[in-house]
């Protein structure tokens, strides 16, 4: 059926569609990053009337776009069989991230543990969502989801992102200057944990690390450092390193596992989440002409982001009124319809969800 590589928009139930882009050779274990945003188990009906959405418990009127109806036990049979999925299709320096409420995460974490082992594990992030909120309950406000974040293999992409950081001129962590008027601090040369038998932990200049520590960098790099005038002798002989605020601000910082990607307030869908962090994601865990897949795509932000920044994609949602938006939103792809091949579809395989989901779940 799927002829190339390229970009699929498909239709269906994502657990018949998975199990047929299995089956595809030039698919199969070759998806370097999966984003899923899966129902969230909340027993809700998501609606819409005309281009206006929103979340009810029950219908009022609107149509609906999708009902989030499994909850407990039931869902996490649901979402397993889809993960197992995913995972064949990852490629070994692939990633999954998985976008989840506070109320299943915890449960979906032992799932996601099992399924992709917890040596893959590499974060729990804790995304800012909205405004602080004033509702008049018993707790605190929330004001997060999370977004678990696992890799197939520990050879991962990982292209470091990195957050634009400004330093003024009156800075109190920047207050030396040198002689060519640039501001800096200094850090020490040793980390914590002694090294016994590498270099790090041997002499330097004739002076060990202080006791429970080792030289941060190996005695060769320490030499160039110095010659580069990148490190600042004390009065007494103490050897630390010299950082620019200049540097700093070019090379930005190191992304943490707290984001604030607060969703809009004018959705294309229920659901539909923050474009820039969509791209941050595909950025840090896709390379150009790495397959993107969204086993949940919604409207289709994932995708519109992975095509902006030339990376092929995978689509797949079981909601008529999704495919549509997400055929106004996106160029250049191939559209399968298994709602309409259903079970006539000789490439289809697994399609009995309450067998399968249950078998999945026990391996």
């Amino acid at each position: 059926m799927l002829e190339q590589i390229k970009n699929y928009l498909i239709h269906g139930d994502n657990y018949d569609a998975l199990s047929l882009l299995k089956n595809e050779k030039k698919l199969s274990s070759k998806v370097q990053l999966v984003y899923i945003d899966p129902p969230y188990g909340t027993k809700q009906e998501f609606t819409f009337s005309g281009d206006r959405f929103s979340t009810i418990s029950r219908m009022n009127g609107g149509k609906l776009a999708y009902r989030d109806s499994l909850t407990g036990e039931e869902y996490l049979k649901f979402l397993s069989g889809r993960l197992i999925r995913i995972r064949d299709l990852m490629a070994e320096d692939g990633t999954i991230y998985l976008h989840i409420d506070l109320k299943m995460g915890h449960y979906v974490k032992v799932l996601m543990d099992k399924i992709f082992g917890q040596r893959n594990f590499i974060n729990d992030i804790t995304r800012i969502k909205c405004n602080p909120k004033n509702f008049s309950r018993k707790g605190f406000g929330n004001i997060k989801d999370i977004v678990l974040l696992y890799s197939k293999s520990r050879n991962y992409i990982w292209n470091d992102p990195r957050q634009s950081i400004e330093i003024g001129d009156h800075d109190v962590r920047f207050r030396s200057i040198d002689t060519n008027g640039r501001r800096y601090t200094t850090t020490p040369l040793h980390a914590p944990g002694e090294t016994e038998n590498g270099m790090t932990g041997k002499r330097w200049r004739g002076m060990l690390p202080p006791p429970g520590r080792h030289w941060r960098y190996m005695p060769e790099v320490l030499e160039k450092l110095d010659k580069q005038g990148l490190i600042e002798w004390s009065s007494t002989g103490n050897p630390r390193k010299k950082i620019y605020a200049e540097d700093v601000m070019r090379a930005g910082i190191k992304m943490q596992d707290i984001w604030t990607y607060k969703d809009s307030q004018n959705p294309k869908y229920p659901t539909e989440k923050n474009i820039e962090m969509l791209k941050m994601i595909i950025s840090t865990s896709a390379n150009i002409g790495d397959m993107v897949l969204d086993g949940f795509c919604g409207s289709g932000t994932t995708l519109v982001a992975a095509q902006e920044l030339k990376r092929h994609w995978i689509g797949i949602d079981s909601s008529m009124q999704a495919i549509r938006i997400c055929k106004k939103r996106l160029f250049n792809f191939d559209y399968i319809n298994l709602v309409e091949q259903g079970a006539k579809d000789e490439q289809m395989v697994g399609t009995n969800p309450e067998i399968s989901y249950n078998a999945e779940l026990s391996r």
